[in-house]
């Protein structure tokens, strides 16, 4: 009887050992299956928070962007009687140091945003209307390596506009051909070639030449190939 209730038991024992073992994996699967849950829910609600906080920042950054641009381009001379409120200013140079204190802002405030990088270009554009020519340089350069491909064009262009003006023209030549074979929508490659073009006109007629015929084969019937003809004609035929 006895070695009977042993096998009886063992056998208990086994199907014991089996539902436990059973409830183990169950347990042990509905675990991994909640952190897998948990992991899941912890990205989408990072990303969801990064997505709601990015999209704060570009509506911010927006919005004092446009309120620097209504100084940008705000009429010189007395306000308008027909729209209180509208900024004016007595010259161009006043108009330009109000924007520029405006773009700054929002460029330092929003430095990894768009509109903070483009607040950052008009901050230069504003610097050099002021004929602060190398403190537009160093604000182009914080922006010339951003990763955006058209911020980074608009920094290269508006650097050798610069680089020009300050008798560096051969390093505006550097440029503007690099320019040129990039496919920028800000900065399109007929206006870099007539900037090149024109450029070139005291230093090698020949090439000069060459460019302004080049703009007119590639974008024949347009205001610039009428541009090209200009500077062509400026060029004395024995150069």
């Amino acid at each position: 009887m006895s070695e009977h209730i042993s096998r009886k038991e063992l056998k208990q024992d086994k199907i014991k050992e089996t539902f436990a073992h059973g409830a183990e994996a169950v347990i042990s699967h509905r675990f991994i299956t909640l952190v897998v849950l948990l992991v899941v829910l912890v990205v989408v609600g990072t990303w969801s928070g990064w997505r709601i906080y990015t999209d704060r920042q570009t509506v911010h950054a927006s919005t004092g962007f446009n309120d620097a641009m209504k100084v940008y381009t705000a009429r010189i001379g007395p306000a308008d009687p027909t729209q209180p409120g509208e900024p004016a200013f007595p010259d161009e140079l006043s108009r330009s140091n109000a924007a520029q204190q405006k773009f700054v802002q929002v460029a330092d405030k929003y430095p990894g945003n768009y509109y903070g990088r483009l607040a950052r270009y008009y901050s230069a554009l504003c610097l050099e209307d002021s004929e602060r020519l190398n403190q537009a340089l160093e604000e182009l350069k914080k922006i010339s390596n951003t990763g955006d491909a058209e911020i980074v064009a608009l920094s290269q262009y508006q650097t050798a506009v610069i680089y020009s003006r300050t008798g560096k023209a051969d390093d505006a030549v550097k440029i503007y051909r690099a320019l040129a074979d990039k496919q920028s929508v800000l900065v399109p490659r007929p206006l870099v070639l007539l900037e090149l073009a024109n450029l070139l006109r005291s230093s090698n007629t020949k090439e000069a030449l060459s460019v302004y015929e080049q703009i007119k084969k590639e974008f024949p019937d347009t205001s610039i190939a009428e541009e090209a003809d200009k500077g062509m004609s400026t060029i004395s035929p024995k150069s």
